[in-house]
């Protein structure tokens, strides 16, 4: 088991749940292939995106439906800073995650964390468990209470 599923297996735990992470066997690096592995609609998987504040180099996270994306002027907004695209570089070193493996629960290096409305219209989402093959299932309102997050308004939906 990686470090990195372990300390979201950890960070679960901590917060009370026994959520068992399920691993697809295939990588789920995209929204739409976390979708097709664990049959669910585009917009119940919680993209996890990093920004980087552009003068207080703090980790900013935001927790996305699959069918949107992160619009930066409003996440500018939300975030009260400007931020900067993070490199697989940057997200590895401040979440310990790599990329298409991001949790929103489990960060090194925890900061500010946002959240998609779209997500509290479903019963249930699923979110990455910290690599590309594995992922949990959670209620919307449990993630956004263990990851602290602010329900905000910052995306556009995909074309």
């Amino acid at each position: 088991m990686s470090k990195s599923l372990k300390r979201v297996i950890t960070a679960l735990r901590g917060a009370g749940l026994e959520i068992e992470p399920v691993e697809t066997g295939d990588e789920t690096r995209t929204a739409a292939q976390a979708a097709a592995a664990v049959g669910c609609l585009l917009d119940q998987i919680a993209k996890s995106i990093i920004f980087r504040g552009a003068d207080s180099g703090a980790v900013h996270l935001f927790v996305t439906a699959g069918g949107n994306r992160v619009d930066p002027g409003l996440a500018q907004q939300v975030a009260g800073e400007a931020l900067d695209a993070a490199d697989a570089a940057f997200v590895r070193a401040r979440t310990g995650f790599v990329i298409g493996g991001v949790s929103p629960v489990g960060h090194l290096t925890p900061g500010p964390v946002y959240f998609d409305p779209r997500l509290t219209e479903f019963a249930e989402i699923w979110a990455a468990a910290g690599t590309p093959r594995h992922v949990f299932r959670i209620a919307p309102t449990r993630l956004i209470e263990i990851s602290g997050a602010q329900v905000s308004d910052f995306t556009t939906k995909l074309k």
